[in-house]
């Protein structure tokens, strides 16, 4: 055996000098030529106020960069099938490893979609169920919900040597329910919201907005179809006059001596208002078809989806319905429990995803879960469940506020995991607001000074005791705690809840006060969200602002997201004595050159497409002889490039005064949008920003209780003690505000706490504590209570 007798230390090599993934120049959004040295293999946490630049960095330049450079790796028949992504605004990239990028992007809303199908946990258990099934009814293919059975026979030509013709049957087993087809729920139709059967058609029965007697044409063909009698109450009709009326089948009838099609009413509304976007709808038209569609639960496959066969089949008394059904918890036990030598590797690589849902913090949820109704957060963290085992080392993972919609207790939980992922030799980098997840981070780069046209720049980098020394706006607010109340708000009345029971709940009866602020708190899936908005149904007296995706296309921006747009065109058409659609870049005054883009898009196949400045109206979107109209002094293009600040002011005072545009725009430097432009595009924003661009847009409404779901989300420190303003003045005023909220310095700002648990899932769903802050951090009986004792320092 040769022995070493060099003991010398080994020579550099140049490949250990690349450790840092340098920056240099970039220009993306709002950043003003950012250069940054990021070291590899070590957290790394960006923070900075709303808009300052944190993700322009991070996702729209390093990640983006990281992406674009691997999808050049692929061959041109590949990339063709990939998105294109254009080269960020950047001077030098060096050092970059591959990206993985883990944000809060909601999961796709698909009803087919669920928790186990985006995390391939349910393809092993029915492969599980496949092997170990009893009785046996098929492959994999046949315990999918997403996969129908299908039998054929017929005759098919061979195309192989001489042609011949021969008979053959296809027969596959799928475990689709077909009376759902795999949804779990059935659409019903209201007939009771389409007409008043005590009328008849001559004396206007339909309740269908447009849908008028005397003239519209659609109910003229029901009239004078001659299958039904226009003067006879509907219901009177005998059985086959209601049959046609409801479900006839198309055929022509004149009417008036023109030739129309006659049709059955459901399959005709199923046409006309069913097939379409119900989010693109006229709000009126949006109201009748929420009214008058049900959705039950499936009564062939009581909501699992799955065929017969498919439930039939089960393993120690336990089909996969109910393995799919089953808290994720319990469900790794029932696994754990299998013991089964031929599908030992497969046991244990389902183990072990079911147990990665447990350590993160999701073991409340099911399989059967549908992937759209889950939180921002919550699908952040469903996503980083197949990186938690991953072999890869020497990646870089990018996290977009990791810590969203997570309790005090479970933050430290998420703390662990980020290390983990760091201590494997991976580069960590996390846009984070919370002082809990920044505290354990190796490098910090702090962002700002301001947002949007303010911010931009580099205000800090360095160690966590640099930040703190620091004076940054993150440095001088990290050590803020908010003091609990000494006196609240005497509540008005009360909104009485009894026997809730949606999702865990276990038949919770509370009183939420209102006239106050009032906050629901508790750990993740302890049932916040099933109390406020199962049970708190959106009504006339209540507005509800969730965390949901605007929907808007480049071409919306606040202007027009808010109505804003609309008086500030009024305004200018006054001035000029011409039509208001002139001053729309999406109407008759957009530039013929890029139809009011401002920008001229190239798709060059498998490239990266170009989007160049349109050279006709220079980026400013409309006609030039539109651009020649001027109010106060100003041409449309310049009002839509002021931020709301500088618009407050120039429609507030003066020549320019517009008292309905400036009561939006102080909504907006309310909720703490000074800053945005008021036509950049939504496509832009930040889910904080959208988040609160929609609180400004419903804070016109004249709503009795508003109830907000997280409204922190995406908020800097400085900006939480600006939202609690906005909340004070809006009780003030005489509304009732219930947050589902976790920040501790909202809940030491409340004027009554209700704290549902004492865990997630199956272990929560119970009220542990309703009553004031104060009494909470005295009592110290809940984990809330004990992390916001420690938080005001009691």
């Amino acid at each position: 055996m040769a022995t070493r007798t060099d003991t010398r230390a080994p020579a550099p090599q140049a490949s250990d000098s690349h450790d840092l993934i340098r920056v240099h120049g970039a220009r993306v959004n709002n950043l003003k030529d950012v250069s940054v040295e990021i070291p590899k293999r070590r957290l790394t946490v960006f923070t900075g106020v709303s808009g300052s630049g944190k993700s322009s960095l991070v996702f729209s330049t390093i990640a983006a960069e990281s992406q674009r450079m691997i999808n050049e790796t692929y061959s041109a028949f590949v990339q063709g099938f990939m998105p294109t992504l254009a080269r960020p605004e950047v001077d030098v990239l060096e050092g970059l490893t591959t990206a993985i990028i883990v944000d809060q992007q909601r999961l796709g809303a698909d009803p087919r979609s669920t928790v186990g199908t985006v995390t391939d946990a349910n393809a092993m258990l029915r492969i599980l169920f496949s092997r170990l099934g009893e009785p046996h009814i098929g492959p994999p293919g046949a315990y999918a919900f997403n996969v129908p059975s299908v039998r054929a026979s017929g005759a098919i030509t061979v195309e192989r040597g001489n042609k011949k013709t021969v008979k053959a049957t296809f027969d596959r087993t799928g475990g689709m329910c077909p009376r759902c087809e795999g949804r779990g729920t059935v659409s019903d139709i209201d007939l009771t919201q389409l007409y008043d059967d005590s009328k008849s058609l001559s004396e206007g029965a339909f309740t269908i907005p447009g849908w008028k007697s005397d003239s519209q044409w659609t109910v003229q063909v029901y009239a004078q179809s001659g299958f039904v009698d226009p003067d006879k109450p509907i219901r009177r009709y005998t059985r086959k006059e209601l049959q046609d009326f409801l479900y006839g089948e198309p055929v022509k009838v004149k009417v008036n001596g023109v030739n129309l099609t006659y049709e059955g009413l459901i399959p005709k509304i199923q046409k006309s208002f069913l097939s379409k976007d119900k989010e693109a709808m006229q709000p009126h038209i949006r109201a009748f078809v929420e009214r008058a569609v049900t959705f039950t639960t499936c009564p062939e496959c009581e909501g699992t989806r799955l065929s017969e066969g498919a439930r039939s089949s089960k393993i120690d008394r336990v089909s996969i319905a109910d393995a799919c059904a089953m808290q994720i918890s319990d469900l790794a036990a029932w696994v754990r429990g299998l013991d089964e030598p031929s599908v030992a590797p497969l046991l244990t690589a389902l183990g072990g995803t079911l147990d990665s849902f447990v350590e993160i913090g999701l073991g409340y949820l099911s399989l059967d879960r549908p992937s759209g109704t889950l939180s921002g957060g919550e699908a952040q963290r469903v996503k980083m469940i197949r990186h938690l085992g991953s072999s890869l080392t020497d990646v870089t993972y990018v996290f977009d506020e990791p810590t969203i919609g997570l309790h005090p207790h479970d933050i430290q939980r998420m703390n662990g995991l980020l290390l983990r992922l760091r201590d494997k030799g991976n580069t960590v980098l996390v846009v984070e607001h919370k002082p809990e997840t920044i505290v354990i981070a190796d490098h910090i780069v702090d962002l700002g000074p301001g947002a949007g046209t303010a911010g931009g720049t580099v205000c800090f980098e360095g160690t966590v005791e640099g930040l703190r020394a620091g004076d940054t706006v993150t440095g001088r607010h990290f050590d803020d705690r908010a003091a609990v109340k000494k006196t609240v708000r005497e509540p008005t009345g009360v909104l009485e809840i009894r026997g809730a029971h949606t999702h865990n709940l276990r038949d919770v009866d509370v009183d939420v006060p209102l006239g106050v602020l009032t906050v629901v708190t508790g750990v993740a899936g302890s049932g916040k969200s099933s109390l406020v908005h199962g049970s708190i149904p959106p009504g006339e007296n209540v507005v509800s602002v969730d965390q949901g995706a605007i929907r808007g296309s480049r071409r919306s921006n606040p202007a027009t997201y808010t109505g804003l747009l609309d008086p500030i065109r009024k305004a200018f058409a006054k001035a000029n004595d011409v039509k208001p659609a002139l001053f729309s870049a999406n109407s008759e005054g957009a530039c013929p050159g890029c139809n009011g883009a401002g920008v001229v898009y190239s798709d060059l196949a498998m490239m990266a497409g170009v989007a160049s400045t349109c050279d006709e109206c220079e980026g400013k979107r409309f006609q030039p002889a539109v651009l020649e109209y001027r109010f106060a002094g100003r041409d449309i293009s310049e009002v839509l490039a002021m931020s709301v600040t500088e618009a407050e002011e120039f429609f507030g005072t003066g020549e320019g005064r517009v008292p309905a545009a400036h009561r939006v725009l102080g909504r907006l430097s309310d909720v703490g949008l000074g800053y945005l432009s008021l036509g950049q595009p939504l496509t832009t924003l930040s889910g904080g920003e959208r988040q609160r661009l929609k609180l400004a847009t419903h804070m016109a409404e004249k709503g009795g209780v508003y109830v907000l779901d997280e409204p922190t989300a995406g908020l800097h420190l400085a900006d939480v003690q600006q939202l609690l303003g906005l909340l004070d003045r809006i009780v003030d005023s005489g509304t009732s505000v219930v947050v589902v909220e976790h920040h501790q310095a909202v809940m030491a700002h409340a004027d009554w706490i209700i704290d549902l648990g004492p865990g997630a899932g199956h272990d929560g769903g119970r009220i542990v504590f309703e009553g004031t802050p104060a009494d909470l951090v005295a009592g110290r009986a809940t984990l809330t209570g004990e992390h916001l004792a420690a938080y005001v320092g009691a």
